[in-house]
């Protein structure tokens, strides 16, 4: 018996549990779909790491008897045309849970012998509800469940020592692309960097993850996006640091990391359940923020020119890199939405089309957090202090020297805020681009509240 391995987001051999099932029923000819649709709306840079990893992946394939066969097309065209050239009976992939991945899915089950195997996530969405059979849409409660039906241990399966032969037909190439210079893409690279962020990092993890100036974060995220890491795995590898930690404040170190990978399920569960926001506010009291959504204050927030130190570091690491600390991150959400008083969903497009690790549901919940929009967001009324916030998370300034050339010879004790003790920099600008007025802010959330308890009573 042959089967097809569909590969969408799983570009590894360890602990691919749609492999595994694959190669169960016999031999298994991999292939992975250049879908049109998706790339389409996939940056350059993020094709360019997709198709290194793809890439690599061929290579590990190749050193075990294997090969990858990539073909170009619309995915059902080319998953009937494979089945037609060879005497596939089966086809086996990894579920996927975005709204296009799951009605892609059923259209083509309809038509073709498609079996999705439960492998991106820990637990399927499915999985984690209430006591009534609700999802949760706060984060603690949810957590806490997830721990619940977490097993003692994980069983990872590993790598595939060989495959069965089998005569494998033509393979389309891979396109050629520049690569990062900052990520090395495929699953080599990710199990050697979780292995580092294991032994260096993880028991520090508390007190190091919010500064910006560190590199303590695991910065898994773009080999997690693309399944060159498992969610699994590396759930997996949190458990037993919680286990191996020699104290108290170890082992809550080691959870405080896997709550984060927590909280990248919690938003896939969220999209899941809720695919509506994906283009809309979950909490419909803020569907009508009158927003000011000023053009050319947008543009120099993207540009990192709006004259704010630490929000201009950052969209400047997020056009070199393609990555962002996620600290930073919030700081940046938080001031596009709550000081220039734009529309979330401007930021949350810019950050795809520029984020490695661009992901729908926690790109999407992670903006809609910050805009107090969300599920579990934060309040309306928390708004983040940029300069309080680089002082806390970046006190020497060292990563807004290392962004921004032209502020690299101010001190640190003014360098967070030049323009308090009236200093200009040439070629930077010489105040923030809006002063704050939180009041305006507050007023808006308000209006939006009051707008749609009116609608409320009255529609």
């Amino acid at each position: 018996m042959i089967s097809l391995w569909w590969i969408r987001r799983d570009l590894r051999l360890t602990d691919n549990t749609a492999l595994h099932a694959a190669l169960e029923a016999g031999a298994v000819i991999p292939i992975f779909t250049l879908d049109p649709h998706l790339l389409s709306s996939t940056p350059a840079r993020r094709q360019a790491f997709l198709f290194d990893g793809l890439r690599t992946l061929d290579a590990d394939l190749r050193k075990r008897g294997s090969q990858l066969i990539v073909r170009k097309g619309n995915p059902i065209d080319s998953l009937r045309q494979l089945m037609a050239e060879t005497n596939v009976t089966t086809i086996y992939a990894e579920e996927d849970y975005t709204p296009y991945a799951r009605h892609r899915d059923h259209e083509i089950a309809k038509q073709l012998p498609l079996k999705l195997i439960l492998g991106q996530t820990v637990h399927h969405p499915e999985f984690v509800k209430k006591a009534d059979g609700s999802p949760y849409t706060v984060y603690t409660p949810y957590s806490r469940k997830w721990k619940e039906l977490l097993p003692t241990h994980l069983n990872l399966y590993p790598a595939p020592k060989d495959f069965p032969e089998v005569q494998y037909p033509h393979s389309d190439e891979i396109p050629e692309l520049p690569g990062s210079k900052y990520f090395q893409a495929g699953e080599a690279e990710a199990l050697k960097r979780l292995d580092i962020f294991i032994n260096l990092s993880i028991f520090q993890y508390a007190d190091s993850r919010n500064r910006m100036d560190l590199d303590r974060t695991s910065s898994l995220s773009p080999y997690i996006r693309f399944g060159m890491l498992g969610l699994r795995q590396a759930a997996s590898a949190a458990w037993q640091a919680m286990v191996e930690a020699r104290s108290a404040e170890q082992k809550r170190n080691a959870e405080i990391w896997l709550n984060e990978l927590i909280w990248r399920e919690f938003y896939i569960q969220i999209l899941y359940h809720f695919p509506h926001v994906s283009k809309t506010a979950f909490n419909k009291s803020f569907e009508n923020i009158s927003w000011r959504n000023d053009q050319d204050e947008f543009e120099r927030w993207k540009e990192g020119q709006t004259g704010m130190p630490i929000v201009d570091a950052a969209m400047r690491q997020l056009k070199e890199m393609g990555w962002m600390h996620n600290r930073a991150r919030m700081i940046v959400a938080s001031y596009l939405v709550k000081d220039l008083l734009i529309d979330w969903r401007w930021g949350e497009a810019w950050f795809m089309q520029n984020l490695l690790d661009g992901d729908q549901a926690p790109n999407n919940g992670g903006w809609q957090w910050t805009a107090s929009t969300g599920t579990d967001a934060a309040p309306y009324f928390r708004i983040f202090n940029p300069v309080l916030q680089a002082r806390k998370f970046d006190p020497n300034g060292d990563y807004i020297r290392k962004w921004i050339p032209e502020l690299r010879d101010l001190d640190s004790k003014v360098i967070h805020a030049p323009w308090e003790k009236g200093i200009k920099v040439a070629g930077y600008p010489a105040h923030p681009i809006i002063e704050r007025n939180l009041e305006r802010t507050l007023k808006a959330y308000q209006a939006s509240k009051a707008k749609t308890k009116t609608i409320g009573i009255h529609g």
